[in-house]
């Protein structure tokens, strides 16, 4: 049966964010977006033999959403996921400071790339998606300066093991796309997505 609403009413749109990141749901209310329910998909987030870094981004983003929508009817769902990657290798968030040395270390003086998965599911189980590729530029860094970083405890859970709106802003001369996308959200395609499937901003 169709539920009769007011002229002046529209029934609510309710948002699912399918991510424990904090950095991403901050993101989310900078463009006005206010989830109603945060709940971590806790998805597995191996790597498979044919993922690319591109492949990889979708693939998780559309997997938190997906497990997500199993349990809740009713709802857009909003996953998301971010791999970081120098060529075709994929930097995994690291699990222990000597990881996050190695990574920083491969970051160093190169150009490496961020990938933004960003999936949305409509409660009508339609579901819209994109990647986002940003170019981040690293200065060349000293042992002092990755061992600094280190100390700092800012790469722990952070894709890369770095984190661009924190101390390694100072590593960084240049980028090149969405700068969101880094942090962890491109706002400006998941603003399309929403649009795309109705709901309102």
């Amino acid at each position: 049966m169709f539920k009769d609403f007011p002229l002046n009413e529209k029934p609510k749109q309710r948002l699912i964010l399918a991510s424990a990141s904090p950095r991403r749901l901050d993101l989310l209310r900078q463009i006005g977006v206010f989830p109603d329910k945060i709940i971590p998909a806790n998805i597995n987030e191996g790597i498979i033999k044919t993922d690319t870094p591109r492949s990889l981004a979708l693939r998780l983003a559309k997997a938190k959403a997906v497990k997500i929508s199993h349990d809740c009817d009713g709802y857009y769902i909003l996953g998301a996921d971010t791999v970081v990657a120098v060529g075709s290798r994929i930097l995994t968030k690291p699990v222990n400071s000597e990881q996050a040395r190695g990574c920083l270390k491969l970051l160093s003086g190169r150009r490496s790339r961020v990938f933004g998965g960003v999936a949305l599911l409509s409660p009508s189980l339609e579901i819209r998606h994109r990647v986002v590729e940003t170019t981040v530029k690293f200065k060349k860094l000293s042992v002092q300066e990755i061992n600094s970083y280190i100390e700092s405890g800012e790469w722990e859970g952070k894709a890369g093991s770095y984190a661009i709106q924190g101390i390694a802003s100072k590593f960084i001369p240049s980028i090149n796309g969405s700068y969101s996308n880094i942090v962890g959200l491109p706002l400006y395609e998941t603003a399309q997505l929403m649009f795309g499937l109705g709901f309102a901003i």
